[in-house]
Order: C-alpha cells, then structure tokens, then sequence
C-alpha cells in the first residue's frame, strides 16, 4: 500500500494513516473493485458500504438494493434533477450515482462510510468534500487488468476495447488519490482497506 498522504510523501511512515470518515475507493474497470467491496461486506461487517444505483443490466446473481439499486434511464434522470445522489456519471453507456441521504445520515451519526465508484465520481466527491480519502485501486500490471477484463466473458469485443482504452486513462489518474492499493488478492486488498477505513493497526 503506498500511501501519498505520509511524512514524506512516499510511504515512509509505516503507521497505518488515521481512519477518515469517508473513504473512496475507485480504480479501471475491471481491476475487482465490485469484487473487493463484496468481500468488504461480507467479511467485514462493521464497515458501512453505500450501495450504488445504476442504469445497466443486473449481472447474474445480482440482487437489487443490495448490489447496486437498478432504474431505468429515465428514472434515474429523474432522481438527478431531484438532487438525490451525492455523486453521478455516465460510464460504459451507463448512468451510476451514490445516493445522497443514507450517506449523509451515516457520516452525521460519525460513522465511517466507505463510497466504491467510477473516477468521474471519486472527482466529485473530492471537490465536494475535500476530507474524503480517496483510495486508488491498481492491478498488478496492465497485463492483468486485460485478462480480467477479457476474462468477465460479458460483454463484446467493442465494449472491451473501449474499457481498455478507458482503462489506460484511468491508471493515468492514479496520482490523484492519497493512497493505492494494489489487488494482487481480494484478502489481501481488503484487509488494507478495513486498515484505512476503520483505522484498526494505526499507531499514535
């Protein structure tokens, strides 16, 4: 874990960072961020996940209001106009957001939220709340990130091409976060994600 918000700027300080109260994680498609934050869920209850809503096709197993909340276009077009998600973008042909109130009760009762989004949102929650940290997600190479992305077997060659061309761009922006994590293991990943989130391990 390289953490940008150090002593020194390069992750000399081996103290785990102190917990903040909202924690972004975000990174290319395809890198496992849906994969670590299910993980996060299950194995670590006492991290608050916010779940999304999305305009795209559910995958199988999904579970509306669990893994994402599902609208058709024109539904969500209507909660934006409403102001009721705290952060939206349009990502693959797609419309995602983070709902605005259930993070905001939860950050006002002072519990720790964790935000899984694209970086378009992961930007907006940064210029709207500069306290948030905000958490890059890496693959161990870009060599890994085409095989997963192939691997998904979901979509066609088209839409992969354009995920890999986003893709490039995404890791470009990897000097905008405070702290990286590299997703060479789910567990591994996650347990320095609960470090970060909740603190646990932090030294004084």
């Amino acid at each position: 874990m390289s953490d940008r918000a150090g002593t020194d700027g390069h992750g000399s300080d081996t103290s785990a960072p102190a917990p903040a109260l909202l924690t972004v994680l975000s990174g290319p498609s395809g890198v496992g961020k849906t994969t670590l934050a299910k993980h996060v869920r299950e194995a670590h209850p006492q991290v608050w996940l916010s779940v999304s809503a999305t305009t795209r096709t559910p995958r199988p197993g999904e579970v509306d209001g669990v893994h994402y909340f599902f609208y058709d276009r024109p539904a969500f077009e209507d909660l934006i106009a409403e102001g009721a998600f705290l952060e939206h973008a349009e990502y693959a042909g797609n419309l995602y957001g983070t709902p605005r109130r259930a993070v905001e009760q939860r950050l006002e009762a002072g519990q720790p939220v964790l935000l899984e989004i694209e970086l378009q949102g992961a930007r907006q929650i940064r210029a709207a709340m500069p306290a948030a940290r905000l958490v890059f997600l890496a693959p161990p190479s870009w060599e890994v990130l085409e095989q997963r992305l192939r691997g998904r077997g979901t979509e066609p060659e088209a839409v992969i091409a354009e995920r890999l061309a986003t893709g490039r761009v995404e890791l470009a922006a990897e000097s905008e976060f405070d702290v990286t994590i590299v997703n060479t293991t789910v567990e591994a990943a996650a347990e320095e994600l609960v470090e970060l989130v909740t603190g646990a391990g932090s030294r004084a």
